[in-house]
């Protein structure tokens, strides 16, 4: 009988999407269980120390950081910071509300500036035309906007483990389905892989 071969890049391929789920779902989900354990001032240490492990995880496999976690990442440290030297666990509260504002405001500036931002980091992954990259760029910007609204609303009318349960639990599934919701508008102005290269 003649030897199998081995489906190492289908093994590659699921180590790094279980890679790519705890670098960024893992903090999170730290952050809800010290927070559950130890209450949020020690949630948000370790939820600081988690994200910069993250961060060190994602050098050691890729050899780069992705912007938007190296961006939020920035904010956590600096609202957390805050958070735990002035005990006060608003600013950790604000964090997704400043992190997803930033995101709408650089994604309508570069359409303003007529220059895409999601194409820019994503043009070598995706190919779209240019009216596709405009189309998913104000979706984006929009969901954004409604996340950051999304926040507010959250963390001034629950309890503050309601509102950890949430950002661990509820933020990461819409966001994913949001962006399988753009995966037909992205095949309908997806450019041919022949007409890409010329």
């Amino acid at each position: 009988m003649m030897p199998q071969p081995e489906a190492k890049p289908e093994k590659d391929s699921e180590q790094s999407v279980a890679a790519k789920l705890l670098i960024e779902l893992g903090p999170l989900l730290i952050f809800f269980g010290v927070n559950a354990a130890y209450g949020i001032f020690a949630g948000t240490g370790a939820f600081m120390v988690a994200t910069v492990v993250s961060l060190g995880l994602a050098w050691w496999l890729y050899h780069k950081l992705p912007v938007m976690p190296l961006v939020s990442a920035v904010i956590v440290l600096a609202f957390g910071g805050l958070t735990i030297y002035l005990q006060d666990e608003t600013f950790i509260k604000l964090k997704p509300t400043i992190v997803y504002t930033m995101f709408a405001i650089l994604l309508i500036g570069g359409l303003a500036a007529r220059k895409p931002v999601l194409a820019l980091l994503f043009g070598p992954v995706f190919n779209l035309t240019d009216d596709g990259w405009r189309k998913l760029t104000v979706r984006w910007a929009v969901f954004f906007v409604l996340m950051a609204v999304l926040n507010e609303l959250v963390w001034r009318n629950f309890s503050t483990d309601t509102w950890v349960s949430f950002k661990a639990f509820g933020f990461p599934p819409i966001t994913f389905l949001f962006a399988m919701a753009q995966v037909p508008l992205m095949q309908r102005y997806g450019v041919p892989e022949d007409k890409a290269s010329d």
